[in-house]
C-alpha cells in the first residue's frame, strides 16, 4: 500500500463509512482549531491508502452550521492528504437536474452567515484565489469515475450553500433559481475554501435528493426523502471511489491548488505573532524564510 493517502473522503448526510475499505485504523489528530468531527478512518482500497471523515460525526449529531470545518481540513492536511473528495446531499434548482442524478459542481455561491471561513486571522492575512473553487483536475477524474458506474452525471453546476439547518423558503428557492444556481445544499462552504487555503485539491459528488421547494408538482423536501435517495446512490459513490483507487490520478499534481498560497500572503512574517505562526506552521512554513 502507498505510504501517502491517495485521497480523503468527507462523507455527508447518509454516508458515514466507505463500503469496501479494508484494514481500518483510526486517527484523531489534535489541531489548533479543536477536534475534527469524528475519528478519521484509514484503510486500503485496491492497494491505495484512503482516509474517511464523517462530516457530521458518527450518528449525525453535528448540524451543518456547527461542523468544525477548520479542524476537519487541518486534520486531513496533518495526515498528508493532498486530495479531498466531498460527498454532499443537495436539492435541484433545475428541471433537468433530477432527483437521483449526480453532480460534480464547478462553482459555489456562499450564502452562509456565521461560519469560520478562513485559517488566516489573529495577526496573519492571506487572500487566496477561489475563482474556480473546485479543482478542475480532480473534478475531471471524478466525472470519469462516476460515469463508469452507470449513474446519470452532470459535470458542472453552481452550488448555492445556505446556512441551514432549515430548508429554504419558496421565495429563497425561487430567487436562487433566478440567479442561475443549479443545486442547493448546506456544507460545501467554507469547506472548499479552507481546502484551497490548505493547498489541497477539492472536488465533490453531490447527490440530488429532491427539487427543494420551488417545484409545485413535486413533493416538498424532507429528511425521509433525502435519506431514501442517498441510500439508492450509495453504490454509485462506492463504485466511483473504487474506480479511482484502481485508476488513480497521477501522484504529481498539475493544477494550481498545490501553490495557492504562493502569492496570497500579504502579512510581513516579522509582524506575525509567535502563537499565530505556530498555529499556521503546517500551512505556511514552506513559504517563510528563516
Amino acid at each position: 500500500m502507498n505510504t501517502s493517502p491517495l485521497f480523503a473522503v468527507i462523507g455527508g448526510s447518509g454516508l458515514y463509512e466507505i463500503p469496501g475499505l479494508f484494514k481500518i485504523t483510526e486517527h484523531l489528530p489534535k489541531t489548533p482549531f479543536g477536534p475534527p468531527s469524528s475519528p478519521i478512518l484509514e484503510g486500503e482500497m485496491a492497494g491505495q491508502r484512503i482516509l474517511f471523515l464523517a462530516r457530521h460525526g458518527q450518528g449525525h449529531p453535528i448540524n451543518p452550521s456547527q461542523v468544525n470545518y477548520q479542524a476537519n481540513i487541518y486534520a486531513l492536511k496533518s495526515l498528508g492528504v493532498t486530495r479531498v473528495i466531498s460527498i454532499n446531499a443537495c436539492g435541484s434548482l433545475r428541471e433537468d437536474y433530477k432527483p437521483g442524478d449526480l453532480v460534480v459542481p464547478d462553482q459555489i455561491m456562499d450564502m452562509t452567515k456565521g461560519r469560520k471561513n478562513t485559517f488566516f486571522e489573529d495577526g496573519f492575512t492571506a487572500h487566496v484565489g477561489t475563482a474556480d473553487p473546485y479543482c478542475p483536475d480532480l473534478s475531471n477524474y471524478l466525472v470519469k469515475a462516476l460515469r463508469s458506474t452507470g449513474g446519470r452525471v452532470h459535470d458542472q453546476g453552481a452550488f448555492v450553500i445556505i446556512e441551514g439547518p432549515r430548508f429554504s423558503t419558496r421565495a429563497e428557492s425561487n430567487t436562487f433559481r433566478s440567479w442561475g444556481m443549479s443545486i442547493i445544499g448546506m456544507t460545501a462552504a467554507p469547506e472548499a475554501f479552507l481546502a484551497r487555503e490548505a493547498e489541497m485539491c477539492y472536488a465533490a459528488i453531490a447527490h440530488i435528493t429532491d427539487y427543494d421547494v420551488w417545484h409545485t408538482r413535486e413533493e416538498e423536501v424532507s429528511v425521509e426523502m433525502v435519506l431514501k435517495i442517498l441510500a439508492q446512490n450509495t453504490d454509485h459513490a462506492k463504485n466511483a471511489l473504487a474506480y479511482l483507487a484502481e485508476n488513480p490520478p497521477e501522484e504529481k499534481r498539475s493544477c494550481g491548488c498545490q501553490s495557492a498560497l504562493e502569492n496570497a500572503m500579504i502579512t510581513n512574517p516579522a509582524a506575525m505573532p509567535a502563537a499565530t505562526r505556530g498555529k499556521l506552521d503546517l500551512l505556511i512554513s514552506k513559504y517563510l524564510k528563516e
